[in-house]
């Protein structure tokens, strides 16, 4: 086999067509439609973890409850997983994250799984891969694309958890970046056509993720876009690790994505001034997909697809897009109002920002 049989020069190049000629739409929460469904601590171990312990590594544990660890499913219940793609394709994306926010060692630790990482990038990867394949046979003429989801991990390599002792650090850059390398690694081979680093409230964790696909592409002699997405953590205008929206930009452009873009924290409305700034000063494409506005006190988002697709339809009309999705509450139903009311409208220029360089 080539060196390079996993890159496919043709799906690079039919992304960058469709970028250039309209705003494509990401898809919606995972986590929101997994909830959906209800599933009990055995619908999460499935046979594979029924007897409390990975039947296929005897000898590695888990020893501890398994709901809630919503990447598993890819695993355990991956016709669940298929028919969340299956559902956002339907409603319009053009791009699907696969379901590896959590699938770091550092993430699956607090499940007791951490052998399982490059497992469930792999099959995260290859269970969007096959929604989006299937989605191509029935359009031709619509490409879909795979975004390997890279996840921020649950520990900041930037602050300390203990605030009686502010040098402590419960992770480093090189233990963050030796995690990030097997989870890439695994969504590459599983197909993915982008890898996106989301969700960054740390931009430390963030390089650590980024140094990581360097050195992937380095040995592997190619290399695929990459998006990158932060999040603003509250009405400061800042990520987690204090960092403006155009700081974030000139800490993460040397990486040379494929976009920049803000998710998560916050809804469209209180995104917006930020996407803006990113819109002004990045030399790449740029992208949102926010919360369905802010959780309610019973940790709900209550913004209507109606609502959402008005907001985010402002954005585009102002010249803000290259890419809309939806993140935390966001539904199939969301993604269909975002995708009508994008449809049709240009995307964000770069030709002012070259013309300036």
């Amino acid at each position: 086999m080539s060196a390079l049989a996993w890159l496919d020069p043709d799906r690079v190049a039919r992304l960058e067509a469709a970028l250039a000629t309209r705003i494509l739409v990401i898809d919606g929460a995972m986590g929101t439609m997994i909830q959906q469904h209800r599933l009990e601590e055995a619908e999460y171990r499935g046979e594979r973890f029924a007897a409390g312990f990975d039947s296929l590594h005897p000898g590695v544990g888990t020893g501890h409850d398994l709901k809630g660890n919503n990447d598993l499913l890819s695993l355990t219940r991956p016709e669940v997983i298929a028919a969340i793609h299956d559902a956002y394709l339907e409603a319009g994306a053009d791009i699907l994250e696969t379901n590896t926010f959590n699938s770091t060692a550092v993430s699956q630790a607090d499940y007791h799984l951490p052998h399982l990482v490059r497992e469930l990038n792999f099959e995260g990867a290859r269970l969007a891969r096959a929604a989006c394949n299937a989605a191509e046979a029935a359009t031709p003429d619509r490409p879909r694309f795979v975004a390997g989801v890279i996840g921020p991990t649950s520990r900041t390599a930037s602050i300390s958890p203990d605030v009686n002792d502010p040098g402590f650090r419960n992770t480093s850059f090189d233990a963050l970046r030796e995690d990030y390398r097997v989870a890439i690694d695994g969504l590459i081979d599983g197909g993915a056509d982008i890898l996106m680093v989301e969700t960054i409230f740390d931009t430390l964790n963030a390089k650590a993720a980024l140094y990581a696909i360097e050195e992937a592409f380095d040995a592997r002699g190619g290399r695929l876009p990459v998006m990158i997405s932060g999040t603003i953590t509250d009405a400061s205008g800042r990520t987690l690790s204090g960092q403006t929206a155009e700081a974030f930009w000139i800490s993460v452009a040397h990486a040379r994505p494929l976009s920049v873009g803000l998710n998560c924290a916050l809804g469209a409305k209180e995104l917006r001034p930020h996407v803006e700034t990113l819109a002004r000063v990045a030399g790449c494409f740029v992208s949102a997909h926010p919360n369905a506005g802010l959780p309610n006190a019973f940790a709900e988002y209550d913004e209507t697809p109606e609502e959402m697709a008005g907001m985010l339809h402002e954005f585009a009309t102002s010249g803000l897009l290259n890419l809309v999705g939806g993140c935390c509450g966001t539904t199939p139903a969301h993604i269909r109002a975002i995708a009508d009311a994008v449809r049709g409208l240009p995307p964000r220029s770069l030709a002012s920002l070259e013309a300036a360089a």
